[in-house]
């Protein structure tokens, strides 16, 4: 089950939740604890970079808050991070430095990397997403299961019990989600792998691999260009990681 763990996931250098998540074997286990964590941590934030903002919320000096955003707290918005027209921010929410949030995007719960986008009507909930991740126009991370019940994540070795009855997406580092697609709650998707367009996502999608539908997902090539949603990447087979992320 080490696919689906913190390490093998993420790379940390590209957060400030940083520290909240070296404490956790899976990602998961953060998601109780997120809202203290950034109660710790503003209070902690430099004058000179970060501005409080009402209770509990802490926004960079250089980021781009529209005046039509709504923010509830606890919240912590990182430098240079575009809050966009309409987005709404729920509460228990770290977003990244660089990341995009977008008209219609509701966010709640969640983790979001260092240059992570959701730009276009887009609902992440009790989630969270790595280092340049890209969700497409209408595409969401459904976080509750339709009969109530705790999620499990189903990984190659067998199910996880997670005991959360919220559970949206944990989503590695460069994973792009096509426009339109629905991520079951449970959802785990390794680093640099590709959702196609409209798909309906449940269990563990493996490491660089191309996610096209349930049961059909391959293996990406050295050397393939791959595109969904507005972003281009090129497999090297250099591996993966904070070493070869830029």
């Amino acid at each position: 089950m080490e696919q689906v763990m913190v390490k093998n996931l993420y790379c940390l250098e590209e957060t400030i939740a940083a520290p909240l998540l070296e404490q956790a074997v899976y990602p998961w286990e953060v998601l109780p604890k997120i809202g203290a964590f950034i109660l710790e941590l503003g209070e902690t934030l430099p004058e000179e970079e970060y501005e409080k903002r009402g209770d509990d919320i802490w926004i960079a000096k250089t980021a781009q808050i529209a005046p039509t955003a709504c923010i509830y707290g606890p919240a912590i918005i990182g430098k240079e991070a575009e809050i966009r027209h309409g987005a709404f921010i729920r509460g228990k929410v770290i977003v990244g430095e660089g990341a995009v949030v977008g008209n219609s995007t509701e966010l709640k719960n969640a983790i979001l990397f260092n240059r992570v986008q959701v730009p276009h009507y887009n609902y992440v909930g009790d989630s969270i997403l790595g280092y340049k991740a890209h969700m497409g126009a209408g595409s969401i991370a459904s976080n509750v299961k339709a009969d109530k019940r705790p999620v499990t994540v189903a990984t190659p070795e067998g199910r996880i019990e997670t005991g959360l009855k919220k559970f949206g997406a944990m989503l590695g580092d460069e994973v792009e989600v096509g426009c339109g697609s629905v991520l079951n709650p449970g959802t785990v998707v390794g680093r640099q792998s590709n959702i196609y367009p409209l798909s309906l996502v449940r269990g563990y999608v493996p490491e660089k691999s191309i996610y096209k539908k349930q049961g059909e997902v391959v293996q990406k090539e050295e050397g393939q260009i791959t595109m969904a949603g507005s972003m281009l990447g090129v497999i090297d087979g250099k591996g993966n990681g904070c070493n070869d992320r830029k």
